[in-house]
């Protein structure tokens, strides 16, 4: 499944506008962040067309020009948020010397994001799983999707880690892996409620604890 905007759906656009005589083009990345942050906030279903044109600072005729409906705007936030974060993921565990230091970098990374106003705001990943994945199989193939790669990423830590001799060999990878991922998930859970940075980082001190 592809959820990726296609570009003759772009450029159809442009062309369309430049048809009428008043060409409208548009950051497509920008307008994407922009969806993000309210499907974020808000929820698949209490969010409207007009919130995202409002927040994407589009005309409506524009947003339908790109996409067919709210279903496509939200399926390519989804894919633009996860591409942003994973990017940003990677160049922080990028940093560890070892694979235990990696691990620590990727569970301090959702951490900073579970507090003050980034907590609030929220996951998309978490909030597709909560309100959509049950009943739409698009989603749930998608969120599926997402959960496996993060939870791969954390078991290739943990066995570099056990490599390296900064993780014991006891320590089952997979099993740990998909503990962490409850807790990462849990995190951006939580910190919709609003917590502060020590409420959320010192969970990370306690489960770097299982990989003693």
């Amino acid at each position: 499944m592809s959820n990726s905007l296609p570009d003759s759906v772009i450029t159809d656009h442009i062309n369309a506008s430049r048809g009428r005589g008043r060409p409208r083009e548009f950051d497509m990345e920008q307008a994407l962040d922009k969806a993000v942050r309210v499907f974020s906030e808000r929820g698949y279903h209490a969010t409207t067309v007009c919130d995202l044109t409002q927040a994407m600072q589009l005309a409506s005729g524009s947003v339908y020009k790109a996409f067919k409906d709210k279903k496509s705007v939200f399926l390519a936030a989804l894919d633009r948020y996860k591409t942003v974060r994973d990017t940003q993921l990677r160049a922080v565990i990028g940093a560890g010397a070892t694979g235990k230091e990696q691990v620590r970098l990727a569970l301090a990374f959702y951490a900073e994001a579970s507090h003050g106003a980034g907590g609030l705001e929220g996951c998309m990943v978490v909030g597709s799983a909560a309100e959509l994945a049950t009943f739409d199989s698009d989603v749930a193939q998608w969120v599926t999707a997402a959960l496996t790669r993060n939870e791969v990423l954390l078991g290739t830590l943990i066995r570099q880690g056990r490599q390296d001799g900064s993780i014991p060999q006891h320590v089952d990878d997979a099993a740990t892996a998909r503990l962490l991922l409850c807790l990462i998930q849990g995190m951006r859970v939580v910190g919709k409620t609003g917590r502060t940075r020590d409420e959320m980082t010192v969970l990370v001190d306690i489960a770097m604890k299982v990989l003693a």
